[in-house]
C-alpha cells in the first residue's frame, strides 16, 4: 500500500547494493518498507540526493542482512523465477503521483500499458503529460514497474535509469513470461508479440514526456 508523503518524519534509512550477474541495484528502505530502488552505479548522486530530500535528518545505515529477503527477492526476479514481489513499500510522494504508481502496480509481468491507458485508468485521460512526469518521479524502479509504460505507438520512451536498462527488463520478462505462468501477454489488456518486439527495437525513435 503506498502513502501519500509525510513530513517532519526522521526514521532510519536502511540500505543495501544487490549484485547479480550484470544487474547491479541499490535498495533503501525505512521500517515500513522500500522507498527507493535505482541503478547502484549512480555517478549523479540520485540516491543520496532523494533521500536528503525527502528524509533531511535521517541517518543511513548500510542492512545487508536486514535487506536480504527484499535482494532476494529481486535476484529470484533477475533469474526469471518471480513474477511477483511481496516486498512491502513506503513510497513518498502526492495524492496524484501515487494513484499513477498504484496503477502501475497493476499491470502484470511481461506486459505493457501506455501513459493514456495509465491516465484511464486513474480517472484522468486528458492528463498524459502530467502522468508521465508522475512515471518519472517513481522511486522504486521494478517494484513499482514504471518499465511496463511504453509509448502509444510501441516505441520505448523516458526512463530515470536509461533505455537501455528499460529494454532490458523488458526483454528479461518476456523471455521468462512463460516460465512464470504468463503467456506474454493478456489478449484484452495488453500488447501481442511482434508488437512487443517492435518496441524492444525502436528506443532510438524514443520521446520523453518529463
Amino acid at each position: 500500500m503506498v502513502k501519500q508523503m509525510r513530513s517532519f518524519e526522521t526514521p532510519p534509512l536502511y540500505w543495501t547494493v544487490i549484485r547479480f550477474h550484470t544487474w547491479d541495484m541499490r535498495l533503501v528502505a525505512t521500517d515500513r518498507g522500500v522507498c527507493w530502488a535505482g541503478l547502484q552505479d549512480d555517478s549523479n548522486g540520485e540516491w543520496t540526493a532523494w533521500t536528503a530530500k525527502h528524509f533531511p535528518r535521517s541517518p543511513l545505515i548500510q542492512a545487508d542482512a536486514r535487506l536480504k529477503p527484499y535482494a532476494t527477492q529481486l535476484v529470484e526476479y533477475f533469474q526469471g523465477k518471480r513474477s511477483i514481489f511481496t516486498i512491502p513499500l513506503d513510497l513518498r510522494g502526492t495524492p496524484f503521483q501515487l494513484s499513477v504508481w498504484n496503477a502501475l502496480r497493476d499491470i502484470p509481468f511481461s506486459a505493457t500499458r501506455s501513459y493514456s491507458e495509465i491516465a484511464q485508468r486513474i480517472g484522468r485521460p486528458s492528463a498524459v503529460r502530467a502522468v508521465g512526469a508522475a512515471i518519472g518521479a517513481n522511486p522504486v524502479l521494478i517494484l513499482v514497474p514504471c518499465h511496463r509504460v511504453i509509448g502509444k505507438d510501441g516505441s520505448l520512451t523516458g526512463f530515470r535509469a536509461g533505455l537501455d536498462l528499460k529494454r532490458r527488463l523488458l526483454q528479461l520478462e518476456w523471455e521468462h513470461s512463460s516460465h512464470c505462468g504468463y503467456v506474454g501477454t493478456n489478449r484484452q489488456n495488453t500488447r501481442n508479440s511482434s508488437f512487443m518486439n517492435e518496441a524492444l527495437q525502436t528506443s532510438s525513435k524514443s520521446r520523453f514526456y518529463w
